[in-house]
């Protein structure tokens, strides 16, 4: 999924960057919002899965606190070890759709340039 999602903002910006009028924007704009709606259903997924693994390292971690056994130390250390990857990927799938949000914006600028882009701004903090 990383390859992937960097892969597409990759051919998203190049296509963008080249401004080429004979582009089909209405086409792009359909397309990169199916894209969004993947990519943010996999966000959530993923923040699903990202919030489960805390809880049950939280969870295992306070019982270790109660009682102390190696095997408890081994399973809160395979499940922090599990928890960091998570936290890295969902930080990619958050950046990555927030970055095409931009995206999106520039699209429907080039198809409307006389609207403003109805739902994002580009505000101090954003991906860019």
């Amino acid at each position: 999924m990383r390859e992937r999602i960097l892969d597409y903002l990759h051919w998203m910006d190049e296509i963008l960057a080249q401004d080429d009028e004979e582009t089909n924007y209405e086409q792009l704009l359909c397309r990169h919002l199916r894209e969004i709606a993947f990519f943010q259903h996999e966000r959530f997924v993923h923040l699903i899965v990202m919030c489960l693994f805390a809880v049950a390292t939280i969870m295992v971690f306070l019982v270790t606190m109660m009682q102390f056994t190696i095997s408890l130390v081994v399973l809160f250390v395979a499940l922090l070890v599990l928890l960091i990857p998570y936290i890295r990927h969902y930080f990619l799938l958050e950046n990555g759709v927030q970055k095409m949000y931009y995206q999106y914006d520039t699209i429907y600028q080039r198809l409307y340039p006389d609207e403003p882009a109805p739902v994002f701004e580009k505000r101090p903090g954003y991906v860019k």
